[in-house]
């Protein structure tokens, strides 16, 4: 046998040897495509994006076109194959002596796990995730930006930087592990009220300054932070470069909000206003043509009335719009329920009523408008300054969600 012809023999010999090893010829995992997917951040989410094999291996399995547009709902082949585990060895479980490359299998089936992305541990279920790069291309050769997106956007809440992490929310709560998955195809839009050249109300308490739009961004943040951790697709409208989830109690004031796509906040109102409109109606008209169904919107604002008048959380829809409606009522009824559980001492005022807002007007979207306290009351400070109950604000307001 001559040497090259000896050379390829061994080749296939040894791609039939890891193939063998396989559950089956073609045993590949699927995943679903969500709202907004594209090909790179599906592979983003698997943490399969920076090496180019995998892109194309996705084509190639699929039988997709360059172009193709992922459907919404529908399981793709990724490039990850399915060993059976022979609860010895990895090595000995995909035909390789390779300790390295058995080690970041290791490593990258604990990480699916810990992020949410395996429901079991491969040592218990017997099956090995193993990413085709690693037995192919193990090298990185697609530079990612830190804060990547498709569509041009940069740091998106729906748009992880890395497994599980997105750094809209913070060092501190960037990491965003699966808690589950009911959420899953719906999307949700969370506008904060107010930012960038209006603070919205200011109020001196001692010596600092409580500026309304930070406190509204903070409980809107922690809320797409639930969303996001339950498989929802969230949209955060308004957003701070570097503010994050704070647990401050005093939210410095700042003008350096934007408007999704990294737009500056326009400073006369009308202006403002139609651009978070018209933004969340693009977005809402996007998702529908790929057949999402559930679409809502969340306003989020603080209130500012007279010192002595405190309110508790209440809730606008707009008289058009019968599904917000639904929409302010389950939230209304999350928050009483929350009360009678945790104050059923104090009692419960809030309301649901009809407005004629612009948010509530304008937007495609099934609305409801909340208003989380007067910022002036002393008792309502409390509910906005203390980093807790920031977080009770957004879990009651995500059950209403669910």
């Amino acid at each position: 046998m001559t040497w090259p012809m000896f050379r390829w023999t061994t080749l296939i010999l040894l791609a039939c040897a890891f193939a063998s090893f396989a559950l089956t010829e073609q045993d590949y995992l699927k995943a679903e495509a969500q709202p907004g997917d594209g090909v790179y951040s599906l592979l983003r989410r698997f943490d399969l994006d920076k090496h180019s094999c995998n892109h194309s291996q996705f084509y190639k399995i699929n039988k997709l076109k360059s172009d193709a547009i992922l459907k919404v709902g529908k399981s793709y082949s990724l490039p990850i194959i399915l060993y059976k585990f022979n609860g010895k060895t990895i090595r000995s479980s995909i035909g390789s002596e390779n300790w390295n490359v058995a080690k970041s299998i290791e490593i990258y089936n604990d990480n699916m796990l810990r992020d949410g992305y395996r429901n079991t541990d491969f040592r218990k279920d017997k099956i090995l995730w193993v990413p085709y790069h690693l037995l192919n291309c193990p090298a990185e050769d697609i530079n990612t930006p830190a804060l990547p997106n498709e569509n041009g956007e940069a740091n998106l809440a729906v748009e992880p930087a890395g497994p599980r992490i997105f750094p809209i929310f913070g060092k501190k709560y960037e990491h965003v592990p699966l808690a589950g998955d009911e959420l899953r195809g719906n999307v949700y839009f969370i506008e904060s009220g107010h930012g960038g050249p209006d603070p919205g109300a200011m109020v001196k308490l001692g010596s600092h300054t409580l500026c309304e739009d930070e406190y509204a961004y903070d409980v809107a943040l922690r809320l797409v932070r639930n969303l996001v951790a339950h498989g929802a697709t969230a949209y955060m409208i308004t957003r701070d470069p570097d503010d994050g989830i704070r647990d401050d109690k005093y939210l410095k004031c700042d003008s350096d909000e934007v408007v999704w796509g990294n737009k500056p906040i326009k400073v006369r109102q009308k202006p403002r206003l139609f651009q978070r409109s018209d933004v969340i109606n693009e977005l809402y008209d996007k998702h529908e043509k790929q057949g999402v169904t559930v679409q809502k919107l969340i306003i989020i604002h603080v209130d500012s009335r007279a010192r002595g008048n405190q309110t508790d959380l209440y809730f606008y829809y707009h008289p058009d719009d019968p599904q917000g409606k639904k929409l302010a009522t389950e939230l209304y009824k999350s928050v009483e329920a929350n009360y009678k559980k945790y104050r059923n001492g104090r009692g419960y005022d809030g309301s649901v009523t009809s407005r004629d807002l612009h948010m509530l007007r304008e937007s495609k979207v099934p609305s409801a408008y909340v208003e989380l306290g007067n910022i002036k009351h002393p008792q309502d400070q409390q509910r906005l300054i203390i980093a807790s109950n920031r977080q009770l604000l957004a879990d009651w307001l995500f059950e209403g969600l669910k």
